[in-house]
């Protein structure tokens, strides 16, 4: 059950509106986080701000969908993991990088296993990751940068992975595509 009121254009605080009148148009519907997120207009819009910049980062759109999936998994957002998957297909990004994610199989692509390795060991540890977790990390050839944008990633994920698990959100119809297909059952 949803712990914050699922905002509709009608409903939501007037300093909501606009952006979630934006996200219908560019998507064709509000998505159930970002109607619970309207709740506090802040959040709503420092979750809109964090997107737009962690789509600046040096990463390609592969890279970005990883480290955004990754985080989900790791963190057990089935809202998350179900959108970013969505995303990720809609991106034409390969549905083996998605169902390794979501299964947290290791990836054939050593750049990326490299990328979605280092993540989990950020999370894991709490920032404090070791030498060799960067050492590993640089040696597939990533950058200080990198490091700095996969921290970004995690802040923006943190909001809505927490706010999902606070609020139970339910997964918009929309999403239920990028929840990959396995003989595998996995909890989420």
């Amino acid at each position: 059950m949803s712990e914050f009121t699922l905002h509709t254009l009608d409903t939501a605080p007037q300093a909501s509106r606009k952006i979630l009148q934006n996200t219908e148009k560019q998507l064709g519907f509000i998505p159930n986080l970002f109607a619970a997120f309207a709740e506090s207009p802040a959040t709503l819009e420092a979750y809109q701000v964090l997107t737009v910049l962690f789509d600046k980062t040096a990463f390609t759109v592969t890279e970005r969908q990883l480290v955004l999936l990754s985080i989900s998994r790791f963190r057990n957002c089935s809202y998350c993991l179900a959108a970013h998957g969505t995303l990720a297909k809609m991106q034409k990004i390969s549905p083996e990088i998605i169902h390794a994610v979501y299964y947290n199989q290791p990836l054939t692509d050593t750049k990326l296993e490299a990328l979605r390795t280092f993540t989990r060991a950020v999370l894991e540890a709490n920032g404090w990751v070791d030498q060799k977790a960067l050492q590993a990390f640089y040696q597939a050839g990533y950058q200080k940068q990198h490091v700095l944008d996969v921290v970004l990633g995690i802040s923006f994920k943190t909001l809505s992975n927490y706010v999902n698990h606070i609020n139970d959100t339910p997964i918009d119809a929309a999403f239920l595509s990028g929840i990959p297909d396995s003989e595998n059952s996995v909890t989420v």
